[in-house]
């Protein structure tokens, strides 16, 4: 895509599309879902709200990385509002998100215990409605090796592939334990590598992207700590050393992204959780401040489409 855009903006192929409920119209709409921890759950609320707005159908693929993709999952299975109890539930969290484990060898970061129990029975995700869908799915991890963003949607082929590429994507390192296999490939976090899969989705074709971000216009991500790049960095240098040169290079993946988005103009359409909003950790526990963080979400989003829809 040239850096200017000609033609229909991405609200006005949102609205057409919306009115007409036809995706006949020779573009490539793609969501785009930023990922950040427990942070997504600010995206969380924006697809609740794309779904109350009736959007659920207007998009021909979905791209998420980290949460971004558990939040996509959600959003395609047709269950956003029961899903989202994943990220206010006490005990779900708790499961979830428990950094004393690693003090017995285990990940702080349960998301074997999340996509095979929870997604499963405590608050089932309907993994055949999203393998049905359209709307095509692409989680997006690092692929440990190359260190690059790998779209996984050519390995998921039933609901067992589906589960370890959203483990996949989320596997944050040492973190979330070992990297995940899938295919022929090891794979880390997607955010390692592009924590908003945009250029991933304009390779493919994309022509109109709607963008949900976690991050407030006004945040920048932090620089890591020492022990972090002792730890870490020190862990992936040996055990990882394609994954290890992309998390050295992400003291400049948001500026890089945000650049690349800038640059297709009206073509992408972005949402943000409102200056001000709280600052959420990506390791976040605190079920009261995620479940006002829903709201935001789900209110930005209204704020900026419901005009839209109402138009149409």
């Amino acid at each position: 895509m040239s850096s200017s855009s000609i033609g229909p903006t991405v609200a006005e192929v949102i609205r057409a599309r919306r009115d007409t409920a036809s995706r006949a119209d020779g573009h490539r709409l793609v969501l785009v879902i930023e990922g950040g921890g427990s942070r997504g759950v600010y995206a969380g609320g924006m697809v609740q709200a794309l779904e109350e707005l009736g959007l659920s159908g207007v998009f021909d693929a979905v791209y998420g990385t980290s949460a971004g993709a558990l939040n996509g999952a959600w959003f395609l299975s047709g269950r956003v509002v029961p899903g989202m109890r994943t990220w206010t539930d006490p005990d779900i969290m708790r499961g979830t998100v428990y950094p004393a484990r690693m003090l017995r060898g285990r990940p702080a970061f349960d998301l074997r215990w999340l996509v095979h129990q929870v997604y499963e029975g405590i608050e089932p995700m309907d993994f055949p409605a999203i393998l049905a869908n359209p709307t095509t799915f692409h989680p997006v991890a690092t692929d440990i090796r190359t260190g690059l963003a790998v779209d996984l949607h050519p390995h998921i082929v039933d609901q067992a592939t589906l589960q370890t590429a959203l483990r996949a994507s989320a596997g944050l390192p040492i973190l979330a334990g070992p990297p995940v296999a899938l295919g022929s490939s090891r794979y880390f976090d997607g955010g390692l590598a592009e924590s908003v899969p945009i250029r991933l989705a304009v390779r493919d074709g994309a022509t109109h992207s709607l963008i949900l971000r976690t991050r407030r216009l006004d945040e920048h991500r932090p620089p890591a700590s020492r022990l972090h790049q002792i730890v870490g960095g020190g862990y992936l240098r040996l055990r990882a050393p394609g994954a290890y040169r992309a998390w050295l290079a992400r003291t400049g993946q948001q500026g890089a992204e945000d650049r690349f988005t800038a640059a297709l103009t009206t073509a992408a359409l972005q949402i943000h959780p409102p200056v001000g909003s709280p600052d959420i950790d990506s390791a976040c526990r605190d079920t009261d401040l995620l479940t006002t963080a829903i709201e935001i979400g789900r209110r930005a989003t209204h704020a900026t489409l419901g005009a839209i829809v109402a138009a149409a």
